[in-house]
């Protein structure tokens, strides 16, 4: 049985909910973050040298890294539903947005919590990395479909991958700037395989 390696309040919970959406069977180890440094536990070096989550284990297989994870699943699980056919023209805007996900969005979420964390020490670097959220939330907003998802007008890999730093920009208080980013969260929230990751995976500061 395929194995998640879940960290409370991280992008596993995205895992969880791909999971979740195609029916695949699969086991979860809880990894709880330190209460203080909220870093991840040294549990998670012993099943991968990085000691990050999301993790997955399937078939003696260990797999880190978001996206590949989501791409695997995708590919080896059932969610060839979720990924445009490669001679479609919705493949390249799939795999833009599946790296930009990590790549692109990600570096300025967590700088924005490692800042936050110098107090005055941060003051100068705050213009910085707000306008690089601003760039990249913008950029999500911009680029929702009519039909409030990503890529294709149905539920998709990219939207699992966006998720999480879209409902990260919600939590910042970024709403009312990005309507159409909030209705997706709002959306994909409701969603029963997403409330049914959320009863296996445990307390998720972003669900609301």
């Amino acid at each position: 049985m395929l194995i998640v390696h879940h960290l409370n309040n991280s992008r596993s919970q995205r895992i969880l909910w791909l999971l979740e959406e195609l029916g695949v069977p699969y086991e979860i180890r809880q990894h709880a973050r330190d209460a203080v440094t909220n870093l991840a536990p040294p549990s998670l070096l012993d099943v991968h040298p990085l000691g990050k989550s999301p993790l997955i284990e399937d078939d003696g297989r260990v797999i880190a890294e978001s996206g590949a994870i989501v791409e695997y699943i995708c590919e080896r699980h059932g969610g060839a539903a979720l990924v445009p056919a490669r001679d479609s023209d919705s493949w390249a805007e799939h795999l833009e947005l599946m790296h930009f996900a990590e790549g692109s969005v990600m570096l300025p979420v967590l700088l924005h919590l490692y800042v936050g964390r110098l107090g005055e020490a941060g003051a100068p670097l705050h213009p910085r990395v707000e306008s690089q959220l601003d760039l990249v939330f913008d950029h999500m907003e911009r680029v929702l479909r009519p039909s409030g998802h990503y890529v294709l007008d149905t539920l998709s890999a990219v939207d699992i991958m966006l998720s999480f730093p879209a409902e990260v920009a919600i939590a910042q208080g970024r709403a009312a700037t990005r309507p159409k980013l909030a209705a997706f969260v709002e959306m994909i929230q409701a969603r029963p395989a997403y409330r049914r990751a959320i009863d296996k995976g445990g307390a998720y500061q972003f669900a609301r």
